[in-house]
């Protein structure tokens, strides 16, 4: 059966409609692809900013600002504003889901990977809303707001996945790679899970709260930052045999484990320094958002361990491989 089949009888709008969906990977699939992972990036950033300006109740409940009204009022100060523009932010990762959502329905059978890829993070958006609310309903308590960015680091990996995947055949996969360096990527792919698990409890534990009446987590902020140190500096040095070894590998696995350990660099430079310069909060910000660039970094990596079956025919997707 086609997959135009349930609209041959629609009313000859909706048809038009269907039939100006992409049937396979273009440059508008490509777009919604690369705007999903930037948006998904962009609000960890403004999240951030929220926490970090003591606005996390700017608007004291939800979904409504305030008992009386949907939106920040005068009153509230700049702290209702910068609360109540991130809150407005979910509705553009909406949008950007059900265009993304859109662009792949059509070829639902063909590519399944990017229809089911579009579909959760369609479906994840809604929840990860839900969990912000809960974040205000608990009065910020930090274990909750861990979890709301733990879920933004999940969204950030779906969309990574959903851009390589747009340039990549569909069907079976075969590796690339021998077993000792999937492992040893795979290793590498749980130490950053740790180290950004361990990073959402040193926040919790420091003076970052999101509120002045917000909770800690009761964790010792010193101590903290050491046990963050250690899995971010055995993280590095695996990244570094990683890169060293896909040299001789086949593919771009250069250039992905080279990003890799340049994000990591990176990270590692601004999280010295923050710790340094006593927290400020443009730093924090940053630290925050290159964690979720980090696992972009690193699901990229992992999505190119393998390759499809057959080879390529880039002329039928009409976009450059990545």
């Amino acid at each position: 059966m086609s997959a135009d089949t349930p609209v041959r009888s629609a009313p000859t709008g909706l048809r038009r409609v269907w039939e100006w969906l992409p049937g396979r990977v273009d440059r508008r699939v490509v777009a919604a692809a690369w705007a999903t992972l930037v948006v998904q990036i962009g609000i960890v950033g403004t999240g951030g900013l929220v926490r970090l300006t003591g606005s996390g109740l700017g608007c004291p409940t939800w979904p409504q600002c305030t008992e009386d009204s949907f939106v920040a009022t005068p009153e509230m100060g700049i702290h209702g504003v910068i609360e109540f523009g991130n809150r407005l932010l979910t509705f553009v990762l909406v949008a950007v889901a059900i265009v993304t959502f859109l662009f792949v329905v059509r070829m639902r059978r063909e590519r399944r990977d990017l229809f089911w890829l579009a579909l959760v993070i369609g479906l994840y958006v809604p929840l990860q809303a839900i969990i912000g609310g809960i974040t205000v309903l608990t009065n910020l308590n930090p274990y909750v707001v861990g979890l709301h960015y733990f879920a933004s680091v999940v969204l950030v990996a779906l969309a990574t996945a959903l851009v390589v995947r747009v340039y990549s055949e569909p069907g079976p996969r075969t590796p690339l790679v021998p077993r000792w360096f999937a492992a040893t990527a795979y290793a590498t792919a749980v130490l950053v899970v740790v180290t950004v698990v361990v990073g959402i409890l040193v926040t919790g534990s420091g003076p970052h709260a999101g509120d002045g009446g917000a909770a800690r987590n009761g964790l010792n902020p010193e101590m903290m930052q050491h046990l963050h140190a250690w899995p971010a500096y055995a993280l590095f040095a695996l990244t570094v045999v990683l890169f060293a070894a896909s040299f001789r590998m086949p593919a771009r696995l250069p250039q992905w484990t080279g990003l890799l350990l340049g994000a990591e660099v990176l990270q590692i430079v601004v999280g010295l320094w923050q710790a340094r310069a006593g927290l400020p909060i443009v730093l924090v910000n940053i630290h925050m958002v290159l964690a979720v660039m980090l696992v972009a970094a690193m699901t990229a990596v992992l999505m190119h361990l393998t390759a499809p079956v057959r080879a390529p025919v880039r002329a039928a997707v009409g976009v450059a491989s990545v």
